[in-house]
């Protein structure tokens, strides 16, 4: 127990188990977190140091997992949604050094939380959270453990949200890196990973066709645009709603199809939330929808979609694996994956693909060596990933896939700095 190193060569004829196949495959096309792993062998950052984490519980996420156990860290990790862990690879996790996990895919709601409770008792010094449960659980239910963090980062939009209106009230009591919130996470983790996961998991757990369809985006974030631009892309007729008139004018100029929900309700095929808050799709839309209207929700909580309500007033018949279809005065209206991430959650979900959580996960990886070295220095609060982070996390991956880029010469850096040089 707690012996394989996930990234050591494979003895020819050793039985390895599916979990560990799966880390390995999505290793070989993580080469900026293997690099980094290069690193931390050497540097050591976390010798001695327990780190915490609640992320989605897969492939992807083991290889940051193993990575800062390279580090010198011994890390205790769960889910952070009942759907989204793999079970295999939480069981492979449980075969190497330092790592101990606690996630289960499925788990109930009490389960849920007594794995978080797992990770707190090892007393983490850093945490790591996706949607800040962690962070919240610390600072409501286990707050003695709260002189014993020096720091954490955070993965999310939604988390990220929570952390801000934490630190307004001033309750946030340590600093918090904004990992989502970097420009490595928005242009590639968001746009095209959430883009084309949240695609592939509808179009594989459905079976129908995006061409042609009226695809409903709801949000004109980061994860709105590259959804929108991918469904187009696949040949969808895709409206945007949206509550911020400057995104919603950007959306038409984009050349989508902007409207209410109230509208696109009448009119949608497809529906995926993208907000990160609660009841935007809800009773009055629902009563709207044409029949075999599918919905789907792309933000990290299921609140999206008012389940709630349908669960009372619609009849709710399970029709085919990971689509629950509800009844509404004999109209079929069909919800994936519990109104959960769809990307992750449904049951051959894979979440974003591996090049891009190879970025994301490179920017936790030294977002979290960088609170281990600066953390006591710093007080409560939200902190942006310093920018020398984000850049060398760009060039190694330019640098892996072989590209290169120009440099200013020293004139071009005096005139970019002066003010005096005019026409």
């Amino acid at each position: 127990m707690h012996g394989r190193d996930c990234t050591a060569p494979t003895p020819a004829g050793i039985f390895m188990s599916t979990g560990m196949l799966k880390i390995e495959w999505a290793a070989q096309y993580m080469p900026v977190l293997a690099a980094i792993r290069k690193q931390f062998e050497k540097e050591r950052p976390f010798a001695g140091m327990t780190i915490g984490m609640a992320l989605h519980v897969e492939a992807k996420t083991a290889n940051l997992v193993s990575t800062l156990a390279a580090g010198g860290a011994t890390v205790h990790i769960t889910g952070c949604n009942p759907l989204s862990t793999q079970d295999d690879v939480a069981e492979a996790l449980n075969t190497m050094k330092r790592i101990h996990c606690y996630a289960k895919r499925g788990c109930t709601t009490e389960e849920y939380y007594a794995a978080i409770d797992a990770v707190l008792d090892a007393k983490p010094l850093i945490t790591i959270d996706d949607g800040m449960d962690l962070i919240h659980y610390l600072h409501t239910r286990r707050r003695q453990l709260l002189e014993n963090v020096i720091g954490g980062c955070e993965e999310t939009t939604t988390g990220i949200h929570r952390l801000r209106a934490m630190e307004a009230e001033g309750k946030l009591e340590f600093p918090v890196v904004a990992v989502n919130d970097t420009p490595m996470k928005h242009f590639f983790d968001n746009v095209h990973g959430t883009g084309e996961s949240v695609l592939s998991s509808i179009m594989i757990t459905t079976n129908v066709l995006i061409a042609g369809k009226y695809f409903v985006v709801s949000g004109y974030g980061f994860c709105g645009r590259g959804l929108a631009r991918k469904a187009h892309g696949l040949g969808a007729k895709v409206i945007v709603t949206e509550i911020d008139p400057r995104r919603a004018l950007e959306a038409h100029m984009d050349g989508f199809m902007v409207m209410s929900m109230d509208q696109a309700a009448e009119v949608g095929d497809i529906f995926v939330t993208t907000t990160g808050n609660v009841g935007v799709i809800n009773k009055k839309h629902f009563r709207k929808l044409k029949a075999n209207a599918i919905l789907s929700n792309a933000g990290h909580f299921n609140v999206e979609i008012d389940l709630n309500w349908l669960n009372e007033h619609a009849e709710k018949i399970v029709k085919r694996d990971g689509i629950d279809t509800y009844f509404l005065k004999g109209k079929a209206v069909h919800v994936i994956a519990e109104g959960r991430l769809v990307n992750l959650a449904t049951p051959k979900g894979m979440g974003h693909p591996v090049e891009v959580m190879d970025l994301s996960f490179a920017v936790q990886a030294l977002s979290a060596r960088y609170i281990a070295k600066n953390g006591k220095e710093l007080k409560g609060g939200v902190y942006e990933v310093p920018q020398e982070i984000d850049e060398n996390i760009a060039r190694m991956k330019l640098a892996s896939l072989g590209l290169s880029i120009d440099e200013l010469s020293k004139e071009q850096e005096r005139y970019s700095q002066s003010w005096d040089i005019g026409t």
